[in-house]
């Protein structure tokens, strides 16, 4: 019942309801994409078209040429306005926890030598004076003029009444002051722990740096972040990656509580882009996640790997080798554990169902991990999809290896290019055959999976398809490019960063590429990836981020 007096407004309010119902439904439908250049990378090769239809559901209807326009009549349109449309990229190996938090910590990516850094760690304390830690990270010697470790003593010249750490850019040592060591009880007595190293002078002082997991003695005594603080560091992260035409990440080591927030954070609807994340560990976060957890909130989120580690890395030298390194004879590496602990815990995770990724940089250290899998295995490709992150340094006899036994090799392109100033000084001029050995890995039958390490490499995929494709720096040197017979093509790059990484994580029935049924996660750059000059491959900007269907990022928003 109306009153009366009420009737007319109350009809008013009813035509206005039923209009919007009416253009509710009307937006309800499929939308089009239309006059794109549009690729996509699919298991038989790349597929063009000029169309792309999806639903209001946020998965592809279909993919074509300008009929779809006629078959779709109700669809809303979108004109493409000529430009480029692909799928959108995933970083197969990346951190993001530490990403966000660089953006709110000491930056030191980059920094061209030991002065300049001393000078920005200075600036950094003036302008946080009440940071309990001036916490940070990014700093490498190999870049400075002299290519030597810095000290604590040089830090304590610009920060001594404050604890002082910062990681390096490959996040496999430390960098201390004076101070952090005396909260850590440091004392050059303190013993190396197994797979860590501390640095010590001639006279076995120690020096302020510490390599892999003698990194631990001090991380232990950093305060803990809590859940907003966590949530603030992953938002950051996002709101960072968005704009580089990313929709997925691979993060590889979440500890429990990290795991937590994102699921809180997927509950919320705040996953900026799809996470697959590895636990850190086959301990204690391993224990207490207990089980995996697929295809959570609209497949926003998954937690179906563990992250252990083999080794360090090339730069620290603590990356395992099976000879000495040629630039320090009595030198082999960190290897983390033994063939049979690492086993041990590939085949604890593998029981409790969830795959194994493995970080493995020298050749030592790919070898025990392919042990290790070949033991879990049976010597047979697992349904897991057991994963070797990074795969830089490999002996050549061990490359059928990874195809033979059904192992990903997860690595990152800009890592090739980075490293070359130095890498055929660690190894020589025969292990180097082995090492970023793309091509090869590919024609054994191979999957890779591209990424960028990030924050140790900046995040900007466009980085790691055009080192992919050139093995050049982004100078364009050296001519011709570095080991150029290991590069990719266009077309196996852009699968590498999609379908390949969307295989990597048990992904690709839904994720990957934009074919019918799976979610539509795509985006619109500013030109034509297949067809720029090699120059200009990390130049391109993004225009568009989508995710199901939805855009969550726009260039001229972003102005």
């Amino acid at each position: 019942f109306v009153h009366p007096k009420l009737r007319s407004d109350y009809n008013a309010a009813m035509r206005i309801l039923i209009l919007m119902l009416l253009a509710g439904s009307a937006w309800a439908g499929d939308t089009a994409i239309y006059n794109v250049s549009g690729y996509t990378s699919t298991n038989s090769g790349i597929q063009e078209f000029t169309v792309l239809v999806f639903s209001d559901k946020g998965k592809v209807v279909a993919t074509g040429d300008a009929s779809l326009l006629k078959e779709h009549p109700d669809a809303i349109r979108i004109d493409g306005n000529g430009r480029t449309l692909l799928p959108g990229l995933t970083d197969g190996h990346a951190h993001l926890y530490n990403y966000g938090f660089l953006q709110q910590s000491l930056n030191l990516v980059g920094t061209p030598s030991l002065t300049e850094s001393l000078l920005k760690i200075d600036a950094y304390a003036d302008e946080n004076p009440h940071a309990r830690w001036i916490l940070g990270r990014g700093w490498n010697q190999v870049i400075w003029p002299i290519k030597e470790f810095p000290s604590a003593a040089d830090i304590d010249a610009v920060v001594s009444d404050r604890p002082v750490l910062l990681d390096r850019i490959d996040g496999h040592a430390v960098w201390a002051n004076s101070k952090a060591m005396e909260i850590a009880g440091i004392t050059d007595d303190t013993p190396d722990p197994t797979g860590g190293k501390i640095i010590r002078d001639a006279n076995g002082k120690a020096t302020g740096i510490f390599i892999d997991k003698a990194e631990d003695l001090l991380k232990a005594r950093i305060p803990k972040p809590d859940w907003d603080e966590i949530r603030e560091v992953y938002r950051a992260a996002f709101a960072g990656l968005l704009p580089y035409g990313m929709t997925g990440v691979h993060d590889a080591g979440v500890n429990i509580k990290e795991v937590e927030v994102l699921i809180s954070m997927a509950d919320d609807g705040e996953l900026g882009l799809r996470v697959y994340g590895m636990i850190a560990g086959a301990d204690d976060n391993l224990d207490q996640m207990k089980t995996p957890l697929k295809r959570y909130a609209d497949d926003m989120l998954d937690i179906r790997a563990v992250k252990i580690y083999s080794d360090g890395a090339l730069g620290s030298r603590g990356a395992a080798m099976i000879e000495p390194y040629s630039d320090d004879p009595e030198n082999r590496g960190l290897p983390f554990f033994t063939t049979e602990e690492l086993t041990g815990q590939a085949h604890k995770a593998n029981y409790m169902g969830f795959q194994v990724a493995i970080h493995a940089i020298g050749d030592h250290g790919n070898r025990m991990s392919l042990d290790a899998f070949d033991a879990v295995q049976g010597g047979k490709p697992s349904p897991l999809r057991n994963r070797i992150e990074h795969a830089q340094i490999i002996a050549l006899d061990d490359i059928p290896r990874f195809a033979e036994l059904g192992v990903i090799a997860a690595m990152q392109a800009t890592h090739a290019t980075s490293d070359m100033n130095m890498a055929e000084d660690r190894v020589g001029p025969y292990r180097i055959k082995g090492g970023y050995a793309w091509r090869r890995l590919l024609e054994s039958g191979a999957v890779l999976a591209n990424g960028s390490d990030f924050p140790v490499e900046l995040a900007n995929p466009w980085h790691g398809l055009y080192a992919s494709i050139t093995r050049k720096s982004r100078e364009g040197l050296p001519e011709g490019g570095w080991y150029a017979d290991q590069a990719l093509t266009r077309a196996e790059a852009l699968h590498s960063f999609t379908l390949a990484n969307a295989y990597a994580a048990h992904q690709e029935e839904y994720l990957g590429s934009l074919e019918a049924g799976k979610w539509a996660d795509f985006i619109l750059i500013d030109r034509d990836y297949f067809e720029v000059p090699e120059p200009e491959i990390d130049d391109i900007e993004v225009l568009e981020t989508w995710v199901a269907g939805k855009k969550v990022y726009s260039a001229g928003d972003a102005q």
